[in-house]
């Protein structure tokens, strides 16, 4: 193995090492820079290597322009955008690479491709590290962009930089901003009360991850309690249904995902209705959504039911509306079961009557529903609650004769069940009290964050006109600068007298701005759409560049983010689609989820303390900590300083080679699967990438050698030719096949380690005489570039660098500027037919012939297979136990029962 190969760690290692850093100022090897081709691939070769191509792939990367009169077809593939904590930890490099491969590889098959960049700047921990560092959250946040853009060109990748957006600039924001105020133009955004986390002592709100597993805060100490604040939401339940029904339209996205989304968004068979509360006085001011399953029967609603843990019920400003003896019954609500009348009554929105609300703990509610809707002429319960309390009711369904209709139901009275139902949560919309299909399960989407660095809500409050929108044209709202941030008390912004302090567009009196900024998911919920037009700057983006380069083809992110990024996401660009702005309703149209880069951790049996693995020795197969031999606990877990579990990119790739920590977190397992880093694994493919060198090596310098007399005689060759054919054609249709169907370039590199080790074994005269030969070497080459694409150029160039070809390639071009392999015709007819691995009990009895198509339709597939002359030899009439398809392989394997 090369030098470069073994960790640096060892004494012997290290002098060896400094010696040949002394040679290495003495002497070029790279062929690039040279035109002489070294044989092995050393050290220095790798790092000459890499510090070359970087600069030239970057500049390749710069040229990647697009064009819509241009007539190749477009691929949009996006990796979700980083937050910019100061340094790329292994997480990163995985989605990046994997996205980087998927880019390269589509653009070597003629597309233009959009792969662009940018930062989820804002957010609390910037806040956070400006607090404790003494720093401007700027200052922080544009240095860690500036070191990890570094990081992520260092490692070859290759990004539309000229299409990059950070969401804490306020050329973005401005459009962030722009597109809350259509949803407040929509009816979309709204205020209303809701609960927070409070330090009491900081009085300042709290995220959730502020808080730790003992219920305090993570700054004070202090036991948070739930405040009630003014809180911004957008109307998420008004597309409860259409975020459903979009989940049918994606199917190329993971069934998992699908099915977290569905759960959460739940039945939406359903809608809500805006009541409105009234007191003794007749007072309204309080709206109460309530939602029913059966919107039809609304004309038979006859009471309301409030779950105890109904925010409403948490409200002084409501309780005090309510007579002491109900104070006092509410009071023992949670610890016995009890129905009290609150009394107060609910506006009802189509009836214009009073129906009374009520509060019970007797009463069963489900999960995360909080309030009940009692229709007695069509649910049991209902009716029971209804005599129990003397509430009145009356009947508004018909079921004589024949198709149940509806009575006592104002003009949608002999209506069909069906026909009322969407004629009432018509007319409700119409109305504007409701009647949007929703969940009772689901709720807004609460977007009001007390915190400094994030978007300013673009909301001046007026005391005249109320919540007023800032004016298109006066936007952004720039976030004003605070000389200090102490992360106590309530917003910051509030602070900023002089940038609160405004007139109000409508009436122009004193006014004031909001002080609360937007929830980052919010940030995060367009950008894509950005990157179609980044550098516009009379809209978000042009309808038109928008409506060409999407939906996103390929979206590639954490399956963390599986309900939280991609629900807001997938909303948002649902209400741009019905306002008219997309044409296309879904924005990713193939969704693949990576799995965390997991890392070994240890940690102290005895106290649960985790130490670093410096501390750590092993007493046979025991992990045990030094100087205490104290018994230790490892397991594999997310990477976390806190955990002294994390690998330094930088270093990593320092040591064994950046394409080789490419291939590396490539390799061995699908991308949707969590990856353990067990570094002692990489030198599979450091070897791989040395028998690629040395292959290359051994075609220039047969290439280069010109008196010739080994010649394979003429049968020999035609049978090299034929197998070459095949080998060629079967590598491309496989590792094709990872690329746009499987999606698993673990598969792909392991058929490309076959190749390569196949083509060592050709004898010589067929590695400088076959045209066969080179086509295969070449194809090698360019399906391994999308993944390793520093190496493969180095190769490419001394490839090209021969004195003479047998094929047609463009030889003053890069790897990456070739066109993807394809299948030859006459191999596309044998592509057809494959040859499928038969074992019985795991032992290889042979291989039966099969058209191709077989492998999709496994029932015929193992008919075949024993309906042939092999398995009626190896199987017979042996009882068969299980039969085990891989289709992928392909390999049929029958495992028997024994013999008796």
């Amino acid at each position: 193995m090369a030098l470069y190969h073994r960790p640096l760690s060892s004494p012997l290692v290290r002098v060896k090492f400094c010696h040949l850093k002394l040679w290495r100022k003495l002497t070029r090897s790279l062929y690039s820079k040279t035109g002489k081709w070294v044989d092995e691939f050393s050290l220095e070769t790798r790092e000459e290597l890499e510090a070359f191509w970087k600069d030239k792939l970057q500049t390749y990367s710069k040229e990647l322009t697009l064009n819509k009169q241009d007539e190749r077809p477009k691929y949009y593939v996006l990796s979700m955008f980083p937050y910019p904590s100061g340094r790329l930890h292994m997480g990163h490099v995985r989605v990046y690479t994997i996205s980087d491969t998927f880019a390269h590889f589509h653009r070597l098959n003629g597309k233009q491709v959009l792969h662009p960049m940018g930062w989820d700047a804002f957010g609390l921990p910037a806040e956070n590290a400006a607090i404790e560092r003494k720093l401007k959250p700027d200052d922080w946040t544009y240095s860690n962009i500036e070191y990890m853009k570094k990081q992520l060109t260092d490692l070859s990748m290759c990004f539309n930089w000229d299409r990059e957006v950070t969401t804490c600039n306020p050329d973005y924001y401005r459009w962030t901003q722009s597109i809350f105020v259509k949803l407040y133009r929509a009816g979309l955004a709204y205020q209303k009360e809701a609960l927070v986390n409070w330090d009491p002592v900081d009085q300042t709100v709290l995220a959730k991850e502020q808080v730790d597993e003992n219920g305090c805060s993570w700054r004070s100490g202090a036991i948070v309690e739930q405040k009630l604040l003014k809180q911004w939401f957008l109307k998420m339940t008004h597309y409860s249904k259409s975020l459903l029904d979009g989940l049918e339209d994606l199917p190329h996205w993971p069934a998992g995902v699908k099915s977290m989304q569905a759960n959460w968004i739940g039945d939406c068979s359903g809608c809500a209705f805006n009541f409105t509360l009234q007191d003794s006085t007749q007072h309204v001011n309080t709206d109460l959504p309530i939602h029913t399953a059966h919107p039809e029967l609304i004309y038979g609603a006859s009471h309301i039911v409030l779950a105890p843990t109904h925010i409403l019920l948490k409200k002084k400003e409501f309780l005090n509306r309510l007579s002491p003896a109900v104070r006092v019954q509410l009071k023992q609500i949670e610890s016995t079961e009890l129905d009290i009348n609150l009394g107060i009554s609910a506006f009802h929105p189509l009836t214009q009557k009073s129906i009374p609300v009520f509060a019970s703990s007797r009463l069963p509610f489900q999960e995360n529903v909080e309030s009940s809707l009692g229709i007695p002429c069509f649910c049991w319960e209902d009716r029971e609650f209804a005599e129990l309390h003397g509430v009145s009711f009356e009947t508004v369904i018909d079921r004589g004769s024949g198709e149940a209709r509806l009575m006592n139901s104002d003009k949608f009275t002999g209506l069909t069940v069906d026909e009322a139902k969407a004629a009432v949560m018509q007319h409700a919309r119409d109305l504007n009290v409701g009647g949007h299909m929703t969940s009772p399960r689901q709720f807004d989407w609460l977007i009001s964050r007390q915190r400094y660095w994030g978007t300013p809500i673009p909301i001046i409050n007026c005391d005249q006109c109320g919540a007023v929108p800032v004016p298109e044209g006066d936007l952004p709202v720039v976030l004003p600068k605070l000389n200090t941030l102490t992360g106590k008390g309530m917003s910051p912004l509030a602070e900023a007298t002089d940038w609160v302090n405004v007139r109000c567009p409508e009436c122009s009196g004193d006014a004031k701005r909001e002080t609360d900024t937007m929830d980052t998911f919010v940030d995060s919920s367009w950008y894509f759409l950005r990157y179609t037009d980044a550098a516009n700057e009379k809209a978000a983006f042009g309808q038109e560049a928008a409506d060409w380069l999407m939906p996103v083809d390929l979206y590639i992110g954490g399956k963390e983010h599986a309900i939280m990024h991609l629900l807001y996401a997938r909303f948002i660009n649902h209400f741009l689609h019905d306002q008219g702005l997309v044409a296309h309703k879904e924005p990713f149209a193939c969704l693949l989820t990576q799995g965390l880069v997991m890392g070994q951790s240890y940690r102290v049996a005895s106290t649960g303390q985790y130490i670093r693995p410096q501390e750590v020795e092993f007493k046979g197969e025991e992990p045990v900590q030094k100087d205490t031999d104290e018994k230790l606990i490892a397991k594999w877990e997310k990477m976390s300083k806190s955990k002294h579990n994390g690998v330094d990119p930088e270093e990593t790739a320092k040591q064994y080679g950046i394409d080789t920590v490419r291939l590396f977190i490539l390799s061995g397992i699908p991308p949707e699967h969590d990856m353990p880093w067990n570094i002692s694994t990489i030198s599979g493919v450091m070897r791989w990438k040395n028998r690629l060198w040395s292959l290359v090596t051994r075609f220039i310098r047969l290439r280069n050698q010109r008196e010739w007399s080994q010649e394979v005689p003429e049968v020999k060759r035609k049978k090299h030719e034929t197998k070459l054919g095949k080998l060629r054609n079967t590598a491309i249709q496989e590792v094709t096949e990872q690329f746009t169907t499987d999606y698993m370039p673990s598969v792909a590199i392991t058929r490309l380690m076959e190749l390569t080790n196949t083509l060592r074994g050709f004898p010589d005269d067929v590695v400088r005489n076959s045209r066969a030969f080179e086509d295969t070497v070449c194809a090698l080459c360019i399906m391994t570039a999308p993944m390793a694409p520093m190496i493969t150029s180095e190769l490419w160039r001394g490839i090209a660098g021969a004195p003479y070809h047998l094929t047609g390639y463009h030889w003053d071009r890069n790897v990456l500027q070739q066109s993807w392999p394809t299948l030859e015709p006459e191999s596309q007819e044998k592509a057809a037919f494959v040859n499928v691995t038969v074992k019985v009990n795991n032992q290889t009895k042979g291989e039966v012939r099969v058209r191709s198509e077989l492998l999709q339709n496994e029932h015929e597939l193992k008919r075949l297979i024993l309906d042939s002359d092999l398995g009626q030899e190896v199987v017979g009439q042996s009882s068969i136990k299980r039969i085990i398809v891989a289709a992928k392989v392909p390999l049929v394997n029958f495992v028997l029962e024994a013999p008796r």
